[in-house]
C-alpha cells in the first residue's frame, strides 16, 4: 500500500517532490489509493510570483462538473455556510484603529522607526537632491530605491507601491514606470501554520478534505500563498489559498501609521493637491477586503458570469465548502504567465492573440458593465494550453461609474477631432476636476502635447506614450485621478508592455479602435450618440470618410452588428429634439443623391468617345452640368464613398435590410411627412438648377459680342 501511495503522489505532482517525503506523517498521508492522475507541465504561476515554472491546470469538464454535481440552490446553500465562515472576517475602519494601537504605543515606535528608517533616509536623498539641484537629474535612481525600500518594509508598502504606480497625479513618469514593476514577491511561511489554518477555518481535517495537498506551496504572494491540492470527495485537482498568519495585525498597524503620515502631508506639503488621508482610506478598505477569501470568491463568481461568456476567456470556478475568510478553495488552472514568451509559443500559441483576448476583456470591463480586474499583473493573466486567456486573484476589484462609461469614450472621440476644449471639459465628467476648476489654462498643455502625438492616425499611437505624456499634464495641475481610471491605464499599459516583446510596432489603440468604433455606432447611450454626430459632422458637412472608418473598424469587432450600425442617430434624427440635425442631413441628403445621379450621368459621358460628347453637350469642354473637372472629381468621389459604405453594411455577415426601415416607417407618419418632402424638395431643386444652368449657358465657341 505504501508503494502505491508514493507512486502516485509522483504521477499526480511529479514536480513537487517534497510531498513525497511528507507522506510518512500522518497529515500528509493524504491519498487515496486509487486516485484521478492529472498531469502537470512547467510553465506559469497563479496568483503569486516568487515560485516561477508552477502550472495550474483546469480539466475542462471542471466548470461543467462544478455546475452539475449540485443545483444551484446547494451551491447557494454552500456559498451562505462560506460567508457565515468569513462572518468576522475585518472591515477597514480608521476609528477601530486608532483604538486599538492608540493604546500600545510601544509597539507603534517601534514600527514607526522602522518605517521612518526606510522612508526617512529616501526622503533625506530627496532633499539633498533639491539642495543640489539635481532632482530631475536623480530622479530615475531616487524611482529604483523607492521600490527597494517599499519591498523591505513588507506587504503593506509593496502594495502601496503597487497603488502609487497608478498614480500619475501623485508620481512623476519615471516613478510610475519604476514603481509599476513591483511585484508580490515575498518570502513563504511555514506549511505547518498555514494547515493548522486550514483545519481551523474549515473545521475539519485536512484528511477529511483533501486525498492529497502538496508539501510546500507552489506561489506566494504579500497576503497568502498557495497550495495544489485533490478534492477526496471527487478527485477535483484545486488551487488552495492561504491567508498570511498575522497580516491583519500587521497591515493594521501600517495603516495606522500611514494615515498618520497622510494628515502631516495634508497639512504642510503643498506640492500633492489630493487628499491623502482620502486616498489612503481608499486604498486600505481595498487591502482589507482581499483579506475575506469569501468575498474574493464571490467576485470571481460575478466576473465569470460577466466575462467568461466569450470563448476564449476562462475564470476558475470557486468550491464554497472548502473556503472562508482565510481560505480559498478554487479550479486548478494549468497555464503559462503572460509575460513568459517563449513558453507560450512552445505551446503553440501567440502572445498578441493573448493581448488582443485581454484588451477586448479590459474594454469590455471598463466600458460595458464596468467591474473590473483592479491587479492585473501578468503573475494573474495565464495563457491555457488551448489558447485562452484565464484571470486569476480576484481579491482587489473596481467598478467604474455609469456617467463615466460613455465619458471616455466621447473622450477618445474629442482626442481624434483634436477637439481640446472639450478634452478639457470631459475632465469634469470623469472626475478628473472639481466644476469649481477652470479648464482654460489645461488647453493649451492638452494641445502641446497632443499636437505631436496625434502626428500620426490613432490606430498607430503608442498607448504608453499617451497614458506617459497625459501623465505629466496631470501631474502638473489639480487633478484628482478616480481609482478606476488609473487602474484600468495601468491594465491596458501591462498588457501592451507585454505585447510589445513579442512585436515592437504593436499598438494597443490600434487593438482597441474596433470596440470603440462598433460603440459608437451601435449603442444608444444620449452621450455616445451626440458623440457620433460629432465626429460625423463638421461646419455643417457629413464626414463620410469619417463613417467608413468607423465601418471599417466596428466590423473587425466580433459583436459588431450591421443591422444596429446608426440605429442611434436614426432615432434621434427621426425624434422630436432632432431638428437641428435634420437640417444637416436634409443638405447631406441633397447633396449624395445629386452625387449619385450626376456622377452616374459624368461617368457616362467620360466613357464616351469625343465626337458623341461634342453631339450631345453642344462641344462645352466643361462637360455635363457645367462642373468643372474639380467638381466632377469631387462628386464621383464622394458617390464612390457612399457606394462603398453601402457595400461595407452589406458585406456584414449579420447584415439585414431592414436597417431602412426605421426611415420609410417615420417618414409615412403625418408629423414626420414635412422631413421626407423638405428632402425630396431639395433635392428637386438642385438637379432644376442644374439642369436650367446647362440649358441657359453660353457654348464657348461663340465670342461676345465688341462694341
Amino acid at each position: 500500500m505504501n508503494t502505491l501511495v508514493l507512486q502516485s503522489a509522483s504521477t499526480i505532482f511529479p514536480q513537487n517532490k517534497r510531498c513525497i517525503r511528507r507522506v510518512k506523517s500522518p497529515r500528509a498521508a493524504l491519498v487515496e489509493s486509487k486516485p484521478r492522475p492529472v498531469p502537470a507541465t512547467r510553465g506559469g504561476g497563479s496568483g503569486g510570483n516568487n515560485v516561477p515554472g508552477t502550472v495550474l491546470r483546469v480539466q475542462e469538464e471542471s466548470s461543467s462538473y462544478a455546475l452539475s454535481s449540485r443545483d444551484r440552490a446547494d451551491d447557494m446553500q454552500a456559498e451562505a455556510r462560506a460567508m457565515a465562515r468569513a462572518a468576522n472576517a475585518s472591515i477597514y475602519t480608521p476609528e477601530f484603529l486608532a483604538a486599538k494601537y492608540g493604546s500600545r504605543p510601544i509597539k507603534v515606535v517601534q514600527r514607526a522607526i522602522e518605517i521612518f528608517s526606510g522612508l526617512g533616509s529616501f526622503a533625506f536623498k530627496l532633499w539633498l537632491d533639491q539642495l543640489d539641484g539635481k532632482l530631475d537629474r536623480n530622479q530615475r535612481l531616487r524611482a529604483v530605491e523607492l521600490r527597494q525600500v517599499f519591498t523591505r518594509l513588507g506587504p503593506t508598502f509593496v502594495k502601496i507601491g503597487q497603488g502609487l504606480s497608478t498614480r500619475p497625479d501623485l508620481c512623476p513618469p519615471a516613478y510610475l514606470e519604476e514603481l509599476s514593476e513591483l511585484q508580490d514577491a515575498l518570502p513563504t511561511f511555514p506549511d505547518d501554520e498555514a494547515f493548522a489554518c486550514i483545519e481551523r477555518e474549515l473545521g475539519r481535517s485536512l484528511e477529511s478534505v483533501y486525498s492529497l495537498i502538496s508539501a510546500s506551496p507552489i506561489a506566494a504572494a504579500s497576503l497568502g500563498q498557495v497550495y495544489k491540492a485533490q478534492l477526496k470527495y471527487s478527485g477535483q485537482v484545486v488551487a488552495v489559498k492561504v491567508q498570511r498568519p498575522g497580516i491583519e495585525e500587521a497591515i493594521g498597524l501600517d495603516f495606522y501609521l500611514i494615515r498618520g503620515l497622510g494628515f502631516l502631508i495634508n497639512k504642510y506639503v503643498d506640492i500633492i493637491t489630493s487628499d491623502v488621508v482620502a486616498l489612503i482610506d481608499e486604498f486600505a478598505r481595498r487591502v482589507y477586503q482581499e483579506l475575506n477569501y469569501v468575498q474574493e470568491g464571490q467576485n470571481a463568481r460575478r466576473f465569470k458570469k460577466l466575462y467568461a461568456d466569450k470563448q476564449d476567456v476562462l475564470v476558475p470556478d470557486i468550491f464554497w465548502d472548502y473556503t472562508s475568510g482565510k481560505v480559498l478553495t478554487m479550479e486548478w488552472v494549468e497555464g503559462v504567465k503572460l509575460n513568459q514568451q517563449d513558453a507560450i509559443e512552445r505551446q503553440g500559441l501567440k502572445v498578441l492573440d493573448l493581448v488582443n483576448t485581454g484588451i477586448q476583456c479590459s474594454l469590455r470591463q471598463l466600458l460595458e458593465y464596468g467591474y473590473f480586474h483592479a491587479d492585473p499583473h501578468p503573475g494573474n493573466l495565464l495563457a491555457t494550453p488551448d489558447g485562452k486567456l484565464a484571470f486569476l486573484d480576484f481579491g482587489m476589484m473596481s467598478e467604474t461609474p455609469e456617467e463615466a462609461r460613455s465619458a471616455i469614450i466621447g473622450h477618445v472621440v474629442h482626442m481624434v477631432n483634436r477637439d481640446y476644449e472639450a478634452m478639457a471639459r470631459d475632465y469634469y465628467a470623469l472626475d478628473f476636476l472639481s466644476p469649481d476648476v477652470d479648464v482654460s489654462p489645461i488647453v493649451p498643455a492638452l494641445r502641446n502635447f497632443f499636437d505631436d502625438a496625434l502626428n500620426s492616425t490613432v490606430s498607430e499611437l503608442n498607448f504608453k506614450t499617451i497614458v506617459d505624456g497625459l501623465g505629466a499634464v496631470l501631474y502638473q495641475y489639480p487633478f484628482n485621478v478616480p481609482a478606476y481610471y488609473a487602474l484600468i491605464l495601468r491594465s491596458l499599459t501591462v498588457l501592451e508592455g507585454l505585447a510589445l516583446y513579442a512585436d515592437p510596432n504593436f499598438k494597443v489603440l490600434a487593438a482597441s479602435y474596433p470596440y470603440f468604433a462598433k460603440r459608437l455606432l451601435t449603442d444608444p447611450n444620449p452621450y455616445l450618440r451626440d458623440a457620433l454626430i460629432e465626429l460625423l459632422f463638421k461646419d455643417g458637412r457629413f464626414r463620410w470618410n469619417r463613417l467608413e472608418n468607423l465601418l471599417v473598424q466596428g466590423r473587425k469587432d466580433r459583436d459588431f452588428s450591421a443591422k444596429d450600425a446608426l440605429q442611434p442617430v436614426l432615432k434621434l434624427l427621426l425624434g422630436p429634439d432632432g431638428e437641428e440635425l435634420r437640417v444637416l442631413v436634409i443638405k447631406e441628403a441633397v447633396r449624395v443623391t445629386e452625387a449619385v445621379v450626376l456622377g452616374s450621368v459624368v461617368e457616362s459621358y467620360n466613357s464616351v468617345n469625343e465626337l458623341m460628347r461634342t453631339l450631345i453637350f453642344n462641344g462645352n469642354a466643361t462637360g455635363p452640368f457645367a462642373m468643372t473637372t474639380a467638381d466632377q472629381e469631387s462628386m464621383l468621389e464622394l458617390r464612390a464613398q457612399v457606394i462603398r459604405i453601402w457595400r461595407l453594411l452589406q458585406s456584414s455577415e449579420n447584415f439585414d435590410p431592414s436597417i431602412l426601415l426605421p426611415i420609410l416607417q417615420v417618414l409615412q407618419e403625418p408629423e414626420a411627412r414635412n422631413f421626407g418632402g423638405r428632402v425630396v424638395g431639395g433635392i428637386t431643386q438642385r438637379l432644376a438648377a442644374r439642369l436650367l444652368q446647362q440649358i441657359l449657358r453660353v457654348p464657348p465657341s461663340v465670342s461676345a459680342p465688341t462694341s
